[in-house]
C-alpha cells in the first residue's frame, strides 16, 4: 500500500492524484490502482500521467463505481499500486505532435517531457485544463473545445510522427486524415495510437481487451497499449 500525497479536482470532471514512493514506468505504460477490499472486484488501469522523485501522478475520470471511490480519496490515504504494465510510446526523433481527447490527455505529459519540442493538440469537452502544464513541456499547445474537433486542428503533413490517446472515433478520424494527406503529398507521417479498450488483469491472461490488428488479434494489456496506427483495425 502506498499513501496518496494529494488527489484533486482539475476539471472535465477529472482528478490529479500523486502517491508517494519509488516508482518505474515507461512512456504510455499504465498501473493497476485499487483502493477498496472486494467490491468493485476488478482493480482499475490507469495511465501514467507523470513520475518524479516524490512519486507517481495519474489523471482519472469519474466514470463509474471505481473512480468514484478514488475521487473520494484524501491526502494521507492509502491505495494500492501494481505496475507498470504494457508497452509504451516509443522514444521517436524528428517533429512530433501529441493528439489526446479527453482524459486521452493523461499519458502524453510524460511524452512531453521525454521527447523534446513536440506539438500538443489537446481537444475537451467544455473547457481546457492543465494547458500551462503543458505549456512548460511543448513547444507550442493548441487546445479545442465543444464542437471544434482537435483532428481538425492539426495538420498532419507538417510532422514525422503524431503520438495520440484519446476515444477511439477521435483516433480513427486522425488515422484517416493521416493516410489521406500521405496519399495526396507524398508525407510518410506515422501514428502512435494508445488504445483504452476495457481491462480486467492487467497481464494479458483473461483476453478482456482484446483489439484486432492486421497481424491478428493482441491483448491491449499486454501487447499495447500502445501500437503503430497503421496495424490496428479501427
Amino acid at each position: 500500500m502506498y499513501k496518496i500525497i494529494e488527489n484533486k479536482y482539475i476539471g472535465e470532471d477529472m482528478y490529479q492524484m500523486k502517491v508517494q514512493g519509488k516508482f518505474e514506468g515507461k512512456m504510455g505504460q499504465f498501473y493497476m490502482l485499487r483502493a477498496w477490499d472486494t467490491y468493485p472486484t476488478l482493480s482499475r488501469p490507469i495511465s501514467i500521467h507523470d513520475i518524479d522523485e516524490e512519486g507517481i501522478t495519474f489523471l482519472y475520470k469519474v466514470v463509474g463505481e471505481g473512480t468514484k471511490i478514488f475521487s473520494k480519496l484524501v491526502a494521507g490515504d492509502e491505495i494500492k499500486l501494481e505496475g507498470p504494465y504494457g508497452n509504451g510510446y516509443q522514444k521517436v526523433e524528428g517533429k512530433v505532435a501529441l493528439v489526446g481527447g479527453g482524459i486521452g490527455v493523461a499519458p502524453l505529459y510524460l511524452v512531453a517531457k521525454n521527447i523534446p519540442n513536440c506539438d500538443a493538440y489537446l481537444g475537451f469537452r467544455n473547457e481546457p485544463i492543465l494547458v500551462d502544464k503543458y505549456e512548460a513541456v511543448c513547444n507550442n499547445v493548441t487546445t479545442t473545445v465543444g464542437n471544434t474537433f482537435v483532428t481538425d486542428a492539426i495538420d498532419t503533413a507538417e510532422y514525422d510522427y503524431i503520438l495520440t490517446c484519446g476515444p477511439t472515433p477521435m483516433m480513427k478520424v486522425l488515422m484517416d486524415k493521416v493516410n489521406k494527406t500521405n496519399a495526396e503529398k507524398g508525407t510518410n507521417t506515422r501514428v502512435m495510437v494508445s488504445l483504452e479498450n476495457r481491462m480486467a488483469c492487467g497481464m494479458g491472461a483473461c483476453l478482456v481487451c482484446t483489439c484486432k490488428t492486421t497481424g491478428g488479434n493482441k491483448k491491449t494489456c499486454k501487447d499495447g497499449p500502445v501500437f503503430w496506427g497503421e496495424d490496428v483495425i479501427f
